[in-house]
C-alpha cells in the first residue's frame, strides 16, 4: 500500500517535472523557427520566459519579418516588447513600408510607436493620401460680404516628422487662417467666387504643412456661400450706437436745464422771501414815526391816498385776466 502511494507521488512529480521543463523549454517554438529559416538558441527562449517575455511573440515577429527580407534581432524585438511598444503594428509597418519603397528602418518605426502613433496607419497613410474635410469658415472681403468656405484638403503621412509633429488639428486651423486672410484681402466677394482656387493657390504657397506630421498634396475649395452683409451690419450697430450716445447727452443737458430752473425757482423764492420780510418792517417804522414825531397823521393819510391812487392805476392797467388772478 505504501509503495503504491509513493510511486503515484513520482509519477504526479514526474509530469510536473515534464511540464515545467516544456514551459522553461518552447521545443516546439524553437523547431518551428529552425524550420523557417530564424537562427535562434533555445538558451534565449528560455531566458525570455524569466524576463517575462513572451518567447512565440518573438520568434512569430522573426518569422515574418524574415519571409520579408528584413534583419531584425530578437535582441531588438524584446527591447521594444520590454519598453511598451506594439511589436506586431512595428513588424507590419517595416514590411508595408518595404514593399512601397518607403525609407523606414526599425530604429524609426519604434520611435514613432512609442511616441504613441499608430506607425502601420502612418504607412497606409503615407501610400494612400486621406482627404480631410475643413468645417465651414467664415470670412468678410473688404466689401463687407461675408463668405462662408468648405475645403478639402489631402494630406499624406510625413513618415519622418511623426515624432514630435503636428497633428490633423494643426492643418485644420493653418488651412482656415489661409482661407480667412485670402477671402478678407480680396477686394470684393465677386473676386473670390469667380475665382475660388485663388483660394487654393494662396493657402499652398504658404507651406502650412511646416513641423506637422503630413504632406499637403492639394487643397480644393468644395463650397462657398454668401452670409451676411457684415459691413451693413456694423454700420447700422454704429448709428444706433452713435443715436444712444446723442440720446444720452441730450437728456443729461435736459437734466442740467431743469435742474438750473429749479435753481432759478428757489432763488426767485427767496429773494420773494426777502422782499415780503422788508415790507413787514414797513408798519413798524411808520409806528416808531408816529412815536418819534417824524410823521404826523396828515402825513399819514396822505400816503394812503397816494398808495390806494398806486393800485387803482395798477388796477386799471393790466388786463381782466391778471386781475382775477390778483382777486383770487
Amino acid at each position: 500500500m505504501d509503495g503504491s502511494v509513493g510511486l503515484i507521488f513520482i509519477v504526479i512529480g514526474s509530469v510536473l517535472a515534464l511540464f515545467l521543463l516544456l514551459y522553461l523549454l518552447p521545443v516546439n517554438l524553437w523547431f518551428t523557427a529552425q524550420l523557417s529559416g530564424v537562427r535562434i538558441n533555445l538558451l534565449n527562449l528560455v531566458l525570455m520566459r524569466l524576463r517575462r517575455v513572451p518567447p512565440s511573440l518573438v520568434v512569430n515577429a522573426m518569422i515574418t519579418s524574415t519571409k520579408a527580407g528584413l534583419n531584425i534581432t530578437s535582441n531588438e524585438i524584446e527591447t521594444h516588447y520590454l519598453a511598451g511598444g506594439h511589436v506586431d503594428n512595428v513588424i507590419k509597418a517595416l514590411i508595408s513600408a518595404d514593399k512601397a519603397s518607403i525609407p523606414l528602418d526599425f530604429k524609426l518605426a519604434t520611435a514613432i510607436d512609442l511616441a504613441g502613433r499608430d506607425v502601420f496607419e502612418a504607412v497606409q497613410l503615407s501610400v494612400n493620401p486621406r482627404v480631410i474635410n475643413t468645417p465651414p469658415v467664415a470670412a468678410v472681403a473688404k466689401d463687407g460680404i461675408q463668405l462662408i468656405a468648405k475645403a478639402r484638403v489631402t494630406v499624406r503621412a510625413n513618415i519622418n516628422q511623426l515624432v514630435g509633429g503636428a497633428g490633423e488639428e494643426t492643418i485644420l486651423a493653418r488651412v482656415g487662417e489661409g482661407i480667412v486672410t485670402t477671402i478678407g484681402s480680396a477686394t470684393s466677394h465677386k473676386e473670390v467666387l469667380e475665382n475660388p482656387d485663388k483660394i487654393s493657390k494662396v493657402v499652398l504657397a504658404k507651406g502650412l504643412d511646416s513641423g506637422t506630421a503630413f504632406e499637403i498634396l492639394s487643397i480644393d475649395i468644395a463650397d462657398i456661400d454668401i452670409g451676411d452683409n457684415i459691413g451693413a451690419k456694423l454700420q447700422t450697430d454704429q448709428a444706433e450706437a452713435d443715436l444712444k450716445v446723442a440720446n444720452a447727452k441730450a437728456e443729461e443737458r435736459r437734466a442740467i436745464a431743469v435742474a438750473f430752473e429749479q435753481e432759478m425757482k428757489a432763488k426767485a423764492q427767496d429773494a420773494r422771501a426777502k422782499v415780503i420780510e422788508a415790507e413787514s418792517q414797513i408798519p413798524l417804522a411808520i409806528a416808531e414815526s408816529f412815536r418819534s414825531g417824524n410823521l404826523g397823521i396828515m402825513d399819514y393819510y396822505r400816503m394812503q391816498n397816494i398808495q390806494a391812487d398806486t393800485d387803482m392805476r395798477e388796477s386799471i392797467a393790466k388786463p381782466n385776466g391778471d386781475q382775477k388772478k390778483d382777486k383770487k
